[in-house]
Order: structure tokens, then sequence, then C-alpha cells
């Protein structure tokens, strides 16, 4: 019984229960030996004195300063730690604090001071500090997992430690989520500036026709500013599905007669002219040229415009080219100048790309992927490998078969990339047994291959999505409150005239 009244509450777990020369020590005894979070070292504090009680504290006897002990309020409570325990580590907060004889570098170490108790104040954090307090009665830092890693680092860097003095395994599940929390802030940082606009309404203040640039500008790259930029936003999505369309239809053989081409030139003519008209109007209320060739979705629109003006420039040539140009059209004679009229007519199909610009999920997607770009790119360099090794096998197993395509290995890089994809065209297989053993090896390995990123790739896009959806969503909702205005106001009239008695005179 005498046992367990001598047990005291610790958190340490090195501390022997039941040790009886815990209660009486000599002042030498209790520099050394001092156990963590004793009630008699840690108590609560409360900065509101009773004004009641002030006759009664008058009445006591002073309090008796320990010369030996240390006395430490954080945070509103009450710490007692040995001058000979902080000695041991001089370069930390408290060392300083317990080594330094000039009151005015003490006062600068700590935030306030009370000279009646002698007790120094820090406005910390006193559920950190107990960790801190641990460790300068253990020489061990311990972490815990439900801490915030920012602010437990934050907390030892004020105090003076380092993360040394903490376990390894304690250092390494910290040093895991200090990068885990890194990369996370890192990652919402660069979403939130994905959902901003490329430039804020406050940079035309005090330029050349600021007031007019900022309208245009909300009118063309904010569609939730209001109904017209909307409206825009809607339109240049369908010019850019029209544009499309009439691009497909083009290369159908019903089309290629004198009307149909008339019909395709006129419609390419008006989608060419609202494109021009759009890149213009966002080239004008740019606020920094430099800053607006450098935006990808800029060089987009550039791309899907310049297709057609230099189509128009081959066509408007001498009439000796000219009669050459109609011969390209007419497939009767193909050219290096053909081949290069095709490639920009090709050019077009980028003009699908300006979706992105409205689409969420075209957004989220290159969001995800330049966010996971590493993890790509190693897809990548491991489908080389495959394609590489499982080359070099089916050419050694096959190059004997009379009659067979694998006659060299860069030949059999088609059927090597085609079976680790999964997608077997079938019109190169493999006719020996080694062979097919080969190929089904491959087949194995492409589908554990395109296994691996998936579930990556598609965690993240639904994050992204999300996130991005909620912004769109939060913003449209503005938008439309915005708009419902007026039918509120009138229904707020309609109601009050209701509930007026003359109304029912």
């Amino acid at each position: 019984m005498r046992q367990q009244r001598a047990r005291r509450a610790s958190l340490a777990a090195s501390l022997k229960i039941g040790d009886h020369r815990g209660r009486c020590r000599s002042p030498e005894e209790e520099e050394s030996y001092i156990p963590f979070a004793q009630d008699s070292l840690v108590r609560q504090w409360n900065s509101m004195q009773n004004v009641a009680d002030g006759s009664q504290e008058k009445s006591q006897t002073p309090i008796q300063r320990n010369k030996y002990l240390l006395n430490i309020n954080v945070g509103g409570k009450l710490f007692q730690i040995a001058y000979k325990v902080l000695a041991q580590y001089p370069i930390t907060r408290l060392g300083k604090l317990a080594l330094y004889t000039d009151p005015v570098k003490k006062l600068q170490l700590c935030d306030d001071y009370l000279v009646q108790k002698n007790e120094y104040f820090f406005d910390r954090d006193p559920s950190i500090f107990h960790y801190i307090f641990h460790f300068y009665r253990s020489g061990v830092l311990w972490v815990m997992d439900e801490m915030c890693p920012s602010n437990f680092v934050e907390e030892i860097e004020y105090w003076g430690i380092h993360l040394k003095y903490s376990q390894r395994c304690c250092r390494i599940l910290l040093e895991e989520k200090r990068d885990e929390l890194s990369e996370y802030l890192k990652i919402e940082k660069e979403l939130e500036a994905e959902l901003e606009p490329l430039e804020s309404g406050t940079q035309f203040d005090g330029k050349f026709l600021g007031r007019f640039r900022k309208m245009v500008w909300n009118l063309i790259e904010n569609p939730y500013s209001s109904v017209p930029a909307k409206i825009i936003a809607v339109m240049s999505s369908f010019f850019v599905l029209i544009s499309i369309v009439g691009m497909t239809l083009s290369t159908v053989e019903e089309m290629k007669n004198k009307t149909g081409k008339m019909w395709m030139e006129q419609m390419e003519m008006i989608c060419a002219i609202f494109f021009t008209s759009e890149y213009l109007m966002r080239l004008i209320s740019s606020s920094s040229f430099k800053n607006f060739l450098r935006a990808a979705f800029n060089a987009i629109d550039l791309v899907a415009i310049l297709p057609f003006y230099i189509q128009i420039l081959f066509e408007n040539m001498d009439d000796g080219e000219m009669q050459y140009h109609e011969e390209l059209h007419k497939v009767e004679n193909v050219s290096k100048l053909g081949k290069v009229l095709k490639l920009i007519k090709l050019m077009r199909i980028f003009r699908i790309l300006k979706l992105a610009r409205h689409s969420t999920g075209l957004r989220a997607f290159s969001f995800t992927m330049r966010q996971c770009y590493q993890q790509v790119c190693c897809l990548l360099l491991f489908i080389a490998m495959g394609v590489f090794t499982f080359s070099a096998l089916i050419h050694s197993v096959e190059h004997d078969v009379p009659g067979t395509d694998f006659t060299s290995i860069p030949c059999a890089w088609w059927w090597a990339a085609v079976s680790l994809s999964t997608v077997g065209y079938g019109d190169t297989v493999p006719d020996t047994i080694l062979g097919r053993m080969v190929a089904f090896v491959c087949i194995s390995f492409g589908i554990i291959l395109n296994g691996m990123p998936i579930s990556i790739l598609y965690n993240k896009f639904s994050d992204y999505y999300a996130k991005l959806k909620a912004h769109e969503m939060s913003q449209s909702l503005q938008l439309s409150r915005r708009i419902q205005l007026k039918q509120r106001v009138l229904r707020k009239f309609s109601e009050c005239w209701r509930a007026d008695p003359r109304y029912y005179r």
C-alpha cells in the first residue's frame, strides 16, 4: 500500500514505478533527477488574479525562490526545470536563458517576466511544450503522429531544438508527413492559380483605356462576369464545333462538288472571322503583351486561325502558280508545296483544343498530366524498355523461320508495341512455340504495366475535376443570383402589394 501511494504520474516510459526516493531529495539530487510531468512541477496558471483574495495573499509569507529551478510559464501552464539540466543544451532557447546573467538578454529570449513569482512567460503552445519538457528530462525528442508536422517543426525551431534529437523512426515519419504536406500545399496553390483568371482587374488601373480594356477582358476571359460574357463563351464553343464538322465534311466524296465546296469555304470564312475577332479582343485587353504570348491558350488560338490566312496567301499567287494550285486541288499533281498546304489545312484540327478554355474536364485532364508527368514519363520509359527487349527476343527465336515478318529487330518493334498495349492487330504473329511463349510474356508484362498508373491518374483526375467543378458551380451560382435579381425584386414588390390591406378593397 505504501508503494502504491508513492507512485506518481509520469509520461516517461523509462521511469520506475514505486520509487521512494522521489519524495525527499536534496537540491543536488533534484538537479540530476526530476520526473517528467510531475504534479508538483506542472501547474495550471490563470492570468486573471482573484481581487478578493488580495488581502489574503498579502498576509501570506513571501514566496521563497528556488535558485536551482527555472520557472517557465508557457501559454498559461507552469513548468519547473533545473538549471543544471538546461545547461546541458546551451544552444537552445531555455539553455541560454539558464546560462545568461544579464537580465536584458534574458528578457529578449522570453515574451514577459513576472517579478513577484520569478516566472518567464512564453506565448507558445503548451501542448507541444510537453514534448520539449520531456526532451530536457530524457534527452529524446518524441514525435506523435496526430501532431501537425509544420506546427511541430515551427515550435522546436523556436525553442532551438534540432530534429536530430528525435528517434530515427519518428524523424522518418515526420519528414514523410512534411513532404506530403508540402506537396499537397504546392498542388493546392497551382490549382488555385488554375482556377483564377490569368490577369486580375486591378492590373488595368492607371493604364491607357484601362476601363475599356477591363470591360473587354471580362467579356472574353471571364464567362461568369456577366450574361454577355457567358453568351460569347457559348458562341466560341459553338464555332469550334462548327469548324471541326466543316473540316470533317470537306473530306466526304459527296461534298467535293462545286456547291459543297462553296458552302464549306463560306463556313470556314465565318469561323475564321469569329476566331480572329476573339483573338484580337484578347490581345487588346491584355495588360502585358509578353504574358499574352506566353499563355498556352493564346498560342492555340493563333494556331487555329493561321491556316486560313496562309491558305489565302498560297491561293493568291501569280497566274502561273495559280494554275498549279488548281492542279493540286484536283489531286492531279502532288509536290512539296502541295504537301505543305495540306499540312497547314490539317492544323485546323487544333481548334478543338480551344474547348479546353471552357471545358472543366479538359482542364482537369491537362492539370493531371502536368502534375503526373513523372509517372507518365516513367511509364513511357518502361514501354520503351519492353519494346526493345521483346523485339530482340522475338527476333532471336523467329528469324530462322521461312517467310517470317521478324526479319530484323526494328521490324519487330511494331509487334512488340502492339502486344504491350494489348491491342493485338494480328498482322504479325509468331509461328514457333518459343515465339508464342515470348508473346505471352510480352502481353502479360503489358497488362501489368498498363494497370500500374491507372489508379494514380484516376484518383488525381477525379480530385482535381471535383475541385474545378465546385469552383465553376460557385461562380455559376453567383451569376445566376445576379441574373435573377430583377425577378426577385419584382416578386418582393408583389408580395408587399398583396400584403397591403388596401389591395383587397
